[in-house]
């Protein structure tokens, strides 16, 4: 069973995040009820390890919601936009991706609080008497560990932020925004190098930082530096032993199915590296305040309003922000003969759950010779009764690469709805749209209380060892070794093959490039908050835009690798703070 123990104390150590230096005036005269503060507090063993576990608790803010997959995978060459939902800017890279979108404001300043908390512990940990040094070291290490996170974060996103290792005790109005390359060189890399040299192979509390996901952090870090101009290649070599050593050293394996992974009741497995903590018990998962997980919510299809259906646990609240690109099927058509993962990670079929929207019989099911659930066939007589009933499937989506064989009669030979990306006849309601879409099922929450709840129990994996791999793929195939590159695709392509397809899912040296690189990571690592990064961080991200996500190619340029500055971050800044070249406000358009 997972422990709690680290979920318990982040929920304590929120409130304690709140404490900072205060004054008042000396007319002020109130009755003393407690003198504790994060001055006196935070020096006790106690208090260290409240403010330690507070550092992590912005990770849920951070990846829990729709704001993380906006900025990840949103306007992408994989997803493009749903129906529902605001910032449909980011898909479209129009006038409305500005300085002004309250979501990039929120994730800076989640990102920034993290790396003041960081910066608080280790201020404040020198003067713990009360912790052996073992433990304190160990806990100084955990807060740079997620200090370099942040600002890993921070540097993809918008390219050269603010760099401070000091702790912020009041307002703070300066502020100049480092090189990237000295947030890498002063702050990034050396606490990384710190932690992973300071940190335990694994932690008594599940979710705490570990050596194998320090060493992860940096490998990831130095193959994204190596391919900006202030890297080199031997950012690579240092990326592959890195990955090299989480891959070897530390008795992570991959599971035995994407459906294994995604299975609910295994998410601490031997693949997962690092994960954010959620959990089904609602005070533990931050009660009615909480964020909780809500991945569950974002990739999902409209279901609940078609024939015999209604919203459900299992087939969940669907608020269709993001849908895959027509690009995304053409990917998984490829392979997916060979390839098990879409069917492991996309939802095929829709089971009636209603009575009182069972479609009926139409004079096009006769004229296809439709089959009743007795085998006869559907007559004249038929048209106007039910077309099956509660428990039979009421929907079926054939997915990329098995639309063809609907498209005849057979689409109305059969009692069910069939969803496919084109329509086969004149009136045909069931067909791709922003609202009827192939549904990623792998963020599904069946543990949701209620057909409403949108705060999911799941943990986010941050780190897995299948993205490993493909990461060393990368930095492997940039230092010149397409073999060892085409072998650690090939690791991942084992475990995704269909039963007796493995030895036709291997590569070779000389099918390796980036783009085969970027299209594996789209099949393997589909919706999980990494393909923006992986995009800019290879410079494909306007390439990839422009070729294969229609609703931003005419918009998309250069300059929108890096996301603008928050406007508010500028007006809080004394003589103003810089804003990335291409946006409203920039000295350099």
């Amino acid at each position: 069973m997972k422990n709690n123990k680290n979920i318990k104390s982040i929920i304590l150590a929120l409130a304690l995040v709140a404490f900072t230096a205060q004054s008042c005036s000396d007319f002020l005269d109130e009755k003393l009820v407690s003198d504790v503060s994060a001055g006196s507090y935070y020096t006790t063993a106690a208090g260290l390890e409240d403010a330690v576990d507070a550092t992590y608790s912005f990770l849920r803010e951070i990846h829990s919601n729709e704001r993380a997959y906006m900025l990840t995978i949103f306007g992408t060459d994989t997803h493009t936009n749903g129906a529902d939902g605001g910032y449909k800017s980011f898909n479209f890279y129009d006038n409305g991706l500005n300085p002004t979108v309250n979501i990039l404001d929120q994730q800076w300043t989640f990102l920034y609080q993290g790396i003041n908390q960081a910066n608080a512990v280790l201020n404040r940990s020198k003067d713990v008497k009360d912790m052996s040094d073992a433990l304190k070291t160990q806990r100084q290490a955990e807060a740079r560990f997620l200090r370099a996170y942040y600002y890993f974060y921070l540097v993809q996103t918008w390219g050269d932020v603010y760099l401070t290792l000091e702790e912020t005790i009041g307002a703070e109005v300066e502020a100049d925004p480092s090189p990237q390359s000295a947030v890498y060189a002063d702050g990034i890399i050396p606490d990384l190098e710190f932690t992973f040299a300071n940190l335990p192979d694994a932690q008594s509390d599940y979710g705490r930082a570990t050596k194998g996901a320090a060493q992860f952090l940096l490998a990831k870090a130095y193959l994204t530096r190596g391919q900006q101009s202030f890297g080199s290649p031997a950012d690579f070599a240092s990326a592959n032993t890195l990955f090299s050593n989480v891959i070897n050293d530390h008795g992570y394996a991959l599971v035995e199915s994407h459906d294994a992974l995604w299975d609910q009741d295994n998410q601490i497995n031997s693949e997962i590296i690092w994960a954010v903590q959620y959990a089904t018990d609602l005070i533990l998962n931050g009660g009615n305040g909480g964020v909780g997980n809500r991945g569950h919510l974002y990739f999902l299809m409209e279901y609940d309003i078609r024939a015999g259906m209604i919203r459900d646990i299992e087939g969940g609240r669907p608020f269709k922000r993001f849908r895959p690109t027509d690009y995304m099927g053409t990917v998984w058509a490829e392979t997916r003969d060979i390839d098990a993962r879409y069917d492991q990670t996309y939802k095929h079929a829709y089971i009636s759950n209603n009575p009182k929207s069972i479609p009926k019989w139409e004079q096009v099911h006769v004229t296809n010779g439709a089959k009743k659930a007795d085998g006869s066939t559907v007559t004249a007589s038929d048209i106007g009764t039910d077309r099956f009933t509660v428990g039979d499937t009421a929907m079926y989506v054939p997915g990329p690469g098995k639309d063809a064989e609907w498209m005849t009669g057979k689409k109305f030979q059969v009692r069910y709805n069939v969803i496919t990306q084109n329509p086969a006849f004149d009136g045909d309601q069931y067909f791709y749209t922003e609202r009827l879409f192939p549904t990623l099922k792998k963020f599904i929450d069946p543990r949701r209380p209620t057909i409403q709840w949108e705060r999911g129990s799941r943990d986010w994996f941050v780190m897995r060892l299948a993205d490993a791999y493909l990461l060393r793929a990368e930095a492997r195939f940039l230092a010149g070794n397409s073999a060892g590159a085409a072998d650690d695709i090939n690791v991942v392509r084992t475990r995704a093959a269909k039963e007796g397809m493995e030895a036709a899912m291997q590569i070779t040296a000389a099918d390796v490039d980036i783009d085969f690189i970027l299209k594996e990571r789209a099949l393997e690592m589909d919706g999980e908050q990494c393909r923006w990064f992986d995009l800019a961080r290879t410079g494909k991200l306007v390439e990839y835009v422009r070729a294969y996500n229609p609703l931003g190619a005419g918009n998309i340029q250069d300059y929108h690798t890096k996301r603008p500055i928050p406007q508010t971050q500028i007006d809080r800044t004394v003589g103003g703070y810089p804003q990335n070249c291409g946006y409203p406000g920039s000295d350099c358009n």
